[in-house]
């Protein structure tokens, strides 16, 4: 990609954090979304749940790319946590999309965070981009997440929704919670372990999302999810291995279900999502089996 001016919204996330450092060492200038007063030309005020954002620095940026969003398992999914999740997800995607489509100049690809919940639970079923939503609290929300960037698509601006799974690493999500679990031998399966996770490398996560914004071709929905999803059981087994741990402490669904309340549905649930766009657009993983990916986030 020829160096560009790329506007990032969720740039102190894992995620976005890690994408800002890609490009910059790339050459790109970032300009980042920040929730208080600019501190200069690399940022742009704006707010998510007051859908303002400053256009005046989105002027002159070929790409926007939307990651901004309240953590899904940062904290238990009470009502007002859930309005939250949703409002700093959906709320904020439209105003960065109509931000974009009143530009005179509009940026050529609107990247629009996403997830597989879209997809709710598929149990043993493979499914891929083709699949229509779940039923439950995130597939609904990741519908009117995806909904709500229309008017950057009407503007005619390439909008792709990055449908990510679960990204493994050390320092946040998930997995930043799995691995001292494991390291100090209390790990295991999660309920019966027979659900599928649909797991991504940070590595190519990253690598992903540049590749949705170099591919001319991509637009809509795009499953980022290495391209063999695993088991609960064979998952948690490998994180075992790599850490030289037993995991054979497993957790029980209804203890799950008393810490975790609804959110646990989603950790019990089965997601066998697979990255079928992303493989057919010439995307090669290099991360692509769970202990390259597990030890990616530990090098």
């Amino acid at each position: 990609m020829e160096r560009s001016r790329i506007a990032v919204a969720g740039a102190s996330g894992l995620i976005g954090s890690t994408l800002v450092r890609s490009l910059v060492a790339d050459g790109h200038e970032v300009v980042r979304l920040v929730r208080r007063a600019a501190r200069g030309a690399e940022e742009v005020c704006w707010d998510p749940e007051g859908q303002y954002v400053d256009t005046a620095g989105l002027v002159g940026c070929d790409v926007v790319v939307d990651l901004a969003g309240a953590g899904i398992g940062d904290r238990r999914w009470t009502d007002e946590y859930k309005r939250r999740i949703r409002d700093s997800r959906v709320l904020g995607t439209a105003a960065l999309a109509e931000a974009v489509a009143v530009l005179d100049e509009p940026p050529r690809v609107f990247v629009s965070g996403s997830a597989i919940g879209v997809y709710g639970d598929t149990g043993d079923r493979a499914v891929d981009e083709t699949a229509p939503p779940g039923d439950g609290f995130l597939p609904s929300l990741c519908v009117e997440w995806e909904e709500a960037a229309a008017p950057a698509e009407e503007a005619g601006v390439r909008t792709v929704f990055a449908r990510t799974g679960l990204v493994v690493a050390r320092e946040g999500g998930a997995w930043a919670r799995l691995f001292p679990l494991f390291k100090a031998g209390l790990g295991g399966r999660m309920g019966d372990g027979r659900q599928y996770w649909s797991f991504i490398a940070l590595h190519d996560e990253v690598a992903a999302i540049r590749h949705l914004i170099d591919t001319e071709d991509l637009s809509g929905p795009v499953n980022l999810t290495a391209p063999t999803p695993l088991t609960n059981r064979e998952i948690t087994a490998a994180l075992g291995r790599v850490l030289h741990r037993p995991a054979v402490l497993p957790v029980p669904a209804p203890v799950l279900r008393s810490v975790l309340g609804e959110m646990a549905g989603d950790v019990l649930g089965s997601q066998r999502v697979l990255p079928k766009r992303l493989l057919e657009s010439g995307f090669v993983f290099a991360f692509p089996g769970i202990e390259d990916a597990l030890r990616a986030a530990l090098a």
